[in-house]
């Protein structure tokens, strides 16, 4: 799936950035990277591309306004960044948060060469908005936290914003991918209580949501009906711990019935997650994906890359 979103964003990227008679002449299309014929092998033409994505475009020159960043229209230069994040998606993490930091390092050097078109700034509006804001498809506190982490060593970075990205790395740096995750109590509706350690399956769903959430129950759905879920979760594969981190534990109590009964559901007793920051949980719904032992695989991912993954691993079983 990922190797076909890739393929899907770079056609794209391709077909918006030819040009048209209809385009403003200060307009440029933006420049894709050729890879040498020499790279054949397709892991090494992606850290390839991700490397020297940028090079052409921070390279070049053009007119910066509401429309256009260096001569490249807003829409076309967003669709780039969404064609990098694809790229990114499909390398190592140490590699992927290589060609972030590489990246930051050209724009702010031709920021620096000419600080009056405003690079900085909004070339970091849109990074932002694809890999850390919560609603972003593609959003990644991983590849974010080299980016957030270079902003608060940059010169440019306004001195009013370095409290703000100072939490923002604190709290991507919390549990990366890799990584295992702090240990909690819960308790259920139930009044049984036990720990995510003493949860025994080869890959656990930490499902952080709220009753009555909309979007919580769009993601209940999504994972229910998703072929080979319920399959996995009843060969005790899968385990989905739903967890409630909030205070209103009698509103919890009297919807927890609504959640399915092949899912472990409690809520935090003792308050620790929000009180000490044991997770980043930025906005409600929140998914993780663990190993048996408790090791990252994705952190507030979004469902599909999720679900995505556990179809990966169905698939590399049965074949």
């Amino acid at each position: 799936m990922k190797r076909n979103l890739l393929l899907f964003c770079l056609l794209a990227l391709c077909l918006s950035c030819t040009g048209s008679p209809g385009k403003e002449a200060q307009t440029r299309p933006f420049p894709v990277p050729s890879v040498p014929g020499m790279i054949v092998d397709p892991a090494d033409r992606t850290a390839f591309l991700a490397e020297h994505y940028w090079d052409a475009y921070f390279g070049g020159d053009g007119r910066c306004d509401s429309a256009a960043l260096l001569g490249v229209p807003v829409p076309d230069l967003e669709e780039a960044v969404a064609s990098w994040c694809a790229l990114l998606e499909e390398m190592p993490i140490a590699d992927a948060q290589k060609a972030v930091e590489k990246a930051f390092d050209a724009m702010e050097a031709r920021h620096a060469a000419d600080t009056s078109k405003q690079l900085y700034a909004r070339f970091g509006e849109i990074v932002i908005r694809y890999l850390y804001d919560p609603n972003s498809p593609m959003r990644s506190e991983d590849l974010y936290l080299p980016y957030v982490r270079k902003m608060l060593k940059s010169p440019y970075t306004p001195e009013e914003m370095l409290p703000a990205y100072r939490y923002e790395a604190r709290m991507c740096a919390m549990n990366p991918i890799g990584a295992k995750v702090p240990d909690f109590r819960y308790k259920t509706r139930s009044g049984r209580v036990s720990t995510l350690y003493a949860v025994r399956a080869e890959y656990v769903m930490l499902f952080f949501s709220n009753p009555g959430c909309q979007a919580c129950k769009g993601i209940i759905e999504e994972v229910m009906g998703h072929p080979g879920i319920p399959e996995m979760l009843a060969s005790g594969r899968l385990a989905v711990m739903n967890l409630y981190i909030d205070e209103d534990i009698e509103s919890w109590r009297a919807y927890a019935k609504n959640y399915p009964d092949s899912w472990i559901s409690g809520y935090d007793p003792d308050g620790v997650i929000r009180a000490d920051r044991l997770y980043c949980v930025r906005a409600i719904p929140s998914l993780y994906l663990l190993t048996a032992d408790k090791r990252v695989i994705l952190r507030d991912a979004p469902t599909e890359k999720v679900l995505a993954y556990l179809d990966k691993m169905q698939t590399n079983q049965n074949s």
